[in-house]
């Protein structure tokens, strides 16, 4: 009898032993799925991309070496490039800085906000872009993002149109069309450097500056940390002149206007080195997003708001900044997102800079607010090569309009009381040497008509501020 008291105890405590194991079984592998769940409802927090959007200003097609160059060493766009998109048909929509900006801005023809030309710092400093107007920054921020600006304005002198009033939580460089990379002074001799709506200097070279906000927005702004997407928006003042390197001393003075003279056998020296630092500082943002892990969740855009200079290179293209020719405005462009576009793909199809607000609306699944949004969204061409729609292209600069139809592009050129007209074959003569304009009356009447429709639409009822 003893002995089976003692068998049954040991089956007993056998039993409990088992059901122990059993429940601290449980409860870890519950706190395991806990955890994994509260990981996973984190992610889905923070499950929108972030944008990353770096504007070149007056590089032109034919400027880095992914492009072409063998001047230029631009490994770290290169790389993008190879692990992203390349666009060889992607066009600005302004042949100077303020109106692609505009057009960027808000998804639309720049002619439609009367950002046509220039806001110059001598002769616009009380106008800019309207307040009223919903940029790329208003739309995001109304979906969860937090917003960020830091270089080239452009858009308005005034502390009015500052851009920490038209969606941007965050700013830090200058409003004019460009400043002493060391100085930071404008053409007029006016201090340009601003934190949000204040007048704030930071000493540094304008390129590393920029580049050194941007890394430090992305460390403020870690999804990881703030649970909200991130938009940032970095336009570089490189390779705008003035002509200055990492070294230089300053070619501006406060009070006065215009800028010390450089040496023309100097320039293409330190064009290379302005570029080289720029592309120095691209690579700094992109092993940023590797270091922290945020490279798998976001898209990075990069672009130039208009052809280069007779400074810079447009390749084999026509032309040169503030001309309609494909030099004027066919740019160098890549998108980079690396869980969704396929590495080293290139794309043919014409697209503009005012295509990126309808796109990135897209990618979180949101449509624009504004009524009137004249980009498309290449969101599925990116991913998926689904055809875009097909559409005219419009520009129009001071005395100078073009338009494009598939491979056809008609030039015109206003000058004392005479119209210049230009037909030109894109699939054949992309340099546009050859005017067929005599050969083909009924397609440069046609071209004709669809710029004059497309001049009353944009025009109509637009108060102009700068042209």
């Amino acid at each position: 009898m003893h002995g089976i008291k003692i068998v049954l105890g040991m089956m007993i405590n056998k039993t409990l032993n088992k059901v122990f194991f059993f429940l601290v079984t449980l409860i870890t592998l519950n706190s395991v799925f806990s955890q994994e769940n509260k990981s996973i409802d984190n992610d889905r927090k923070v499950l929108k991309p972030n944008f990353i959007l770096i504007m070149a200003d007056d590089l032109g097609y034919g400027d880095i070496s992914c492009y072409g160059n063998t001047y230029i060493n631009t490994p770290n766009i290169d790389r993008l490039a190879m692990e992203g998109i390349r666009f060889t048909d992607f066009h600005s929509n302004g042949a100077v800085c303020s109106p692609t900006r505009a057009a960027l801005l808000t998804g639309k023809y720049q002619q439609r906000t009367g950002v046509g030309g220039v806001i110059t710092a001598a002769s616009h400093r009380e106008v800019g872009l309207a307040i009223e107007e919903i940029t790329i920054a208003d739309e995001l921020k109304k979906h969860g993002y937090i917003t960020g600006i830091f270089g080239k304005w452009h858009l308005g002198y005034d502390p009015k149109f500052n851009p920490s009033l038209q969606g941007f939580d965050d700013f830090s460089g200058f409003v004019s069309g460009n400043v002493d990379y060391h100085a930071h002074l404008d053409q007029e001799g006016y201090f340009d450097w601003w934190n949000d709506t204040e007048i704030k200097d930071d000493k540094g070279y304008t390129t590393d500056l920029i580049t050194e906000y941007g890394l430090d927005f992305i460390d403020r702004n870690n999804p990881k940390k703030t649970e909200k997407p991130f938009f940032l928006y970095l336009p570089h003042e490189s390779p705008h002149y003035p002509y200055q390197r990492r070294t230089d001393k300053a070619l501006r003075r406060v009070g006065e206007r215009g800028t010390d003279p450089v040496p023309e056998d100097s320039i293409p020296g330190i064009y290379k080195e302005m570029v080289e630092v720029f592309d120095e500082g691209v690579g700094k943002i992109m092993q940023k997003l590797k270091d922290t892990g945020l490279d798998r969740n976001t898209i990075v855009i990069f672009c130039s708001d208009n052809g280069a200079s007779q400074n810079g290179s447009n390749g084999n293209l026509r032309g040169f900044k503030a001309g309609l020719y494909e030099g004027g405005h066919r740019v160098p462009a890549i998108a980079w997102y690396p869980k969704e576009f396929n590495a080293g793909t290139v794309i043919e199809t014409p697209v503009l800079t005012m295509d990126f607000l309808p796109t990135f609306l897209d990618f979180i699944g949101e449509e624009p607010e504004s009524t009137v949004i004249d980009g498309l969204s290449i969101k599925n061409h990116l991913l998926s090569n689904e055809a875009l729609p097909k559409r005219d292209l419009f520009w129009n600069f001071g005395n100078k309009n073009a338009v494009r139809s598939d491979n056809w592009k008609l030039v015109t050129i206003k000058s004392d009381g005479q119209e210049a007209v230009e037909l030109f074959d894109l699939s054949k003569d992309i340099s546009e040497n050859n005017d067929l304009a005599e050969y083909h009356p009924k397609i440069v009447k046609q071209l004709l008509k669809k710029l004059k429709n497309w001049q009353k639409d944009v025009f109509k009822g637009v108060e102009v501020i700068s042209e």
